[in-house]
């Protein structure tokens, strides 16, 4: 199987289908999903400014277990949560301005795929990023959003084959 496959379209109308969509994801990517994927993999959150990465990201990790606040890492780059000896990784290069940036900040390290790592704005650092099981790009439609989900990863295709065939 050749890596990247054909991404697929899904329609998220509203706030409510973004959790919905987090809450499978956060099934498959903590190892809760009926075929005991293990824990753990990499994705990616691409997008135009307000496409709902954060948004998506937060959802995400709430479903994933994280209690508490969930702050954007727009700032400080990285904020890292542990749950239940799970780590999730939550990145943001948006302010990135050299593809070098995230490899000298040390993050290099923690792209282990026993943690749930979200890159958001992956692009900024350009093709120095190992590929991620699963690519999200996020677009407006209307008042809603369309997420494009490519799997990367032999890892990403199972998810992505699990999301689709438990699609309402």
């Amino acid at each position: 199987m050749t890596f990247p496959l054909p991404p697929i379209e899904w329609l998220l109308p509203d706030e409510d289908a973004t959790v919905a969509l987090a809450q499978r994801l956060a099934a498959l990517v903590c190892g809760h999903a009926p075929e005991s994927l293990p824990a753990g993999g990499r994705i990616h959150l691409r997008g135009e400014l307000g496409a709902g990465k954060t948004s998506l990201a937060r959802a995400l990790l709430r479903a994933g277990g994280v209690a508490g606040r969930i702050k954007s890492p727009s700032y400080a780059l990285l904020e890292s949560y542990n749950v239940s000896n799970l780590y999730f990784y939550h990145f943001d290069f948006y302010r990135f301005s050299d593809a070098h940036e995230w490899r000298d900040a040390g993050f290099g390290e923690l792209l282990d795929d026993q943690a749930v790592v979200l890159i958001e704005w992956p692009e900024q650092a350009g093709t120095r990023l190992p590929p991620p099981d699963l690519d999200i790009l996020l677009e407006y439609a209307g008042t809603g959003r369309r997420a494009w989900l490519t799997a990367c990863s032999e890892k990403g295709q199972l998810w992505l084959t699990h999301l689709t065939s438990s699609r309402r």
